[in-house]
């Protein structure tokens, strides 16, 4: 490790010495939008008790006839962004991204026909999440010279998100003898702070003296793990019961609704499991924080200006 980390501070000294009889400084600025897919997918968290899981039963609602277990990144989806950067020589420069990232829906939990509750009682649906953030990237750029037009360049740096959450939108169809009834309900969670790697390689090509478009091949890779958790709506066929305990969800208190992650649950934490003499309904729950994968490969095409 210690050899590879003195190669590339060797290379990255050689090329900036050799940048320096070069001076060519200047700024410029990017605008372009990406697309990213997935290239590692983990086993996604549980989601309000549930195992990340596609489950399917038989009629009776208790014999399992198939189960999957869901696995995904948050890594596949658009982001629209830009860059100021500026070249300290004709061969070495430094950008700061600012970007939105909006991922792709993945499915986390996925029930089939399972008896919940006497009746009997039988519920279907899914857990689908989705991530948004707005995220800072500051990168050390190294151009490899113009030839025809093109320029060719790499670049490495990292992921810093400013701004984000996670959004699991759940939907259950629950079936009796009364009638139907469908739930939907949204919970929000929000991130701790988190940095992630980034390496990209790219070519700009130019479209006059100060315009240019570019393509970059990105590679990013990070994940977030969990701060806080809040359900900002429940409804049944259509109604808002957030505050009101029902059939389908019979505590509505502040804990059910607020969850605190932590690192681990001990006697002193506000958990049912290991503290319920001491819980406390009017204070969000603790349960030990669980992460997503951000990681994936991208395409971006864009315009360049330079000044």
């Amino acid at each position: 490790m210690k050899k590879n980390l003195f190669l590339l501070g060797f290379v990255l000294m050689a090329t900036t010495m050799m940048a320096q009889t070069e001076k060519n400084e200047s700024w410029y600025f990017k605008i372009g939008g990406s697309y990213f897919i997935q290239t590692a997918a983990t086993e996604f968290p549980i989601v309000s008790g549930q195992l990340p899981n596609r489950d399917v039963y038989a009629a009776n609602g208790t014999t399992l006839i198939s189960r999957e277990t869901i696995t995904g990144s948050f890594g596949e989806g658009f982001r629209y962004g830009g860059n100021v950067g500026y070249r300290f020589t004709s061969r070495l420069g430094v950008e700061m991204g600012i970007n939105y990232y909006n991922s792709k829906d993945k499915t986390m939990v996925e029930t089939t026909n399972r008896l919940v509750a006497a009746g009997p009682t039988f519920v279907t649906g899914n857990a689908v999440g989705q991530i948004s953030a707005l995220d800072l990237a500051p990168a050390l750029v190294l151009f490899l010279g113009e030839v025809k037009g093109f320029e060719p360049y790499s670049k490495v740096g990292v992921i810093v998100p400013v701004h984000g959450d996670l959004t699991i939108e759940t939907n259950r169809t629950y079936t009796n003898p009364l009638g139907v009834t469908k739930t939907y309900a949204k919970d929000v969670v929000k991130p701790n702070p988190t940095v992630g790697f980034m390496a990209a390689v790219g070519t700009s090509y130019k479209l006059g003296k100060k315009l240019s478009a570019f393509a970059e091949v990105e590679y990013r890779n990070f994940t977030v793990h969990g701060k806080t958790k809040e359900t900002e709506v429940y409804k049944e066929n259509g109604v808002d019961k957030l505050d009101t305990p029902t059939a389908f969800r019979a505590d509505a208190s502040y804990s059910a609704k607020h969850v605190n992650y932590v690192e681990k649950l001990t006697s002193s934490s506000n958990s049912k499991i290991t503290n319920a003499a001491g819980f406390d309904a009017t204070k969000a729950t603790d349960d030990v924080s669980s992460f997503v994968g951000i990681s994936g490969l991208g395409l971006t095409l864009g315009l360049k200006y330079s000044l």
